[in-house]
């Protein structure tokens, strides 16, 4: 397994008030809650915690805060996707000034299929960019979200140029195959999946762990699975699969409204059910579903 980063690093959900702003102190309990559930660290601004719609001074501010509340640099990933190369390189070096040297990378997802020669070249610049020897890189494979990934081709490559810096694939395929194969391959990567039900298999395989919506939910549920993967108890397989059922209780839920719902009752605090723009709330019936959902799973909530 690879020291640069194993274990649980919950997709952190961040809470926004009414009008989009960024609640720090929720997101500060937030994230100490998870970390005190045991939780290894937690991950910033990705997808789950609708990174790409907040500014470079949200992302940079929220980054300090967490930090001067007490959580240590070496538990938290910072996810430094952004639109323009520039300001990827530029939240990288933010983030290593302040000791977060883990960090995740999307590949540009703004032009429609690029060749792998681009998405090297691009990842590779923002790695020599930030100029950190001490830079921890996770490559973040989402082909649904920015309608192309890395190949293996563009990985093995890359670890060529960057092989102290690029140390492993956040897999969000939702492809247990692809994910198995990575392990495969590239034996000497951390390897972190995002489908939850893929965990265990994973790491059975040799997966490094994961990051993943569900832990915010379900810290301990999480955790459980991940300490003996090859000896999964039938009831938690059984509990992960039913949450993740409310995500498709009606058609075209996002999945950060649903995740925000599921919180919203789990912590009785409404304040979570907002949505930063374009992303929208569930409407009435949807929430309605999702709470009532959550509440039927009854005395197995005692288990998350």
């Amino acid at each position: 397994m690879n020291p640069a980063i194993q274990g649980l690093w919950p997709a952190l959900l961040l809470p926004v008030s009414t009008t989009g702003v960024l609640d720090t102190p929720r997101t500060i309990a937030h994230a100490q809650r998870l970390l005190a559930a045991g939780c290894d660290g937690v991950t910033l601004f990705g997808t789950t915690g609708e990174g790409p719609a907040f500014t470079m001074a949200e992302r940079k501010g929220l980054l300090k805060s967490l930090l001067g509340s007490g959580v240590k640099p070496d538990q938290m990933v910072v996810t430094i996707t952004a639109l323009a190369l520039g300001d990827a390189i530029e939240l990288g070096q933010h983030a290593a000034r302040h000791g977060v040297h883990r960090q995740m990378l999307m590949p540009p997802f703004f032009f429609n299929q690029p060749k792998d020669a681009g998405i090297i070249e691009a990842v590779s610049q923002v790695v020599r960019g930030i100029g950190d020897d001490d830079l921890k890189l996770l490559l973040y494979h989402f082909p649904a979200m920015s309608t192309f990934g890395f190949s293996h081709a563009a990985i093995a490559e890359l670890v060529r140029r960057h092989p102290q810096q690029v140390v492993g694939v956040k897999d969000s395929s939702a492809n247990l195959e692809h994910s198995l194969a990575l392990t495969k391959t590239f034996p000497d990567l951390a390897i972190l999946v995002g489908a939850e039900p893929h965990v265990a298999p994973v790491m059975a395989q040799g997966g490094a762990g994961s990051i993943n919506g569900l832990a915010n939910i379900a810290p301990r549920l999480m955790r459980r699975v991940m300490s003996k993967p090859s000896q999964v108890e039938p009831e938690d397989a059984q509990l992960i699969l039913d949450i993740l059922a409310l995500m498709s209780a009606r058609p075209d839920m996002p999945f950060v409204g649903v995740y925000k719902g599921m919180l919203a009752e789990q912590t009785r605090d409404d304040a979570w059910l907002h949505m930063r723009a374009p992303l929208s709330p569930l409407d009435p019936t949807e929430l309605a579903i999702v709470r009532s959902g959550y509440r039927a799973l009854g005395a197995r909530l005692d288990r998350l």
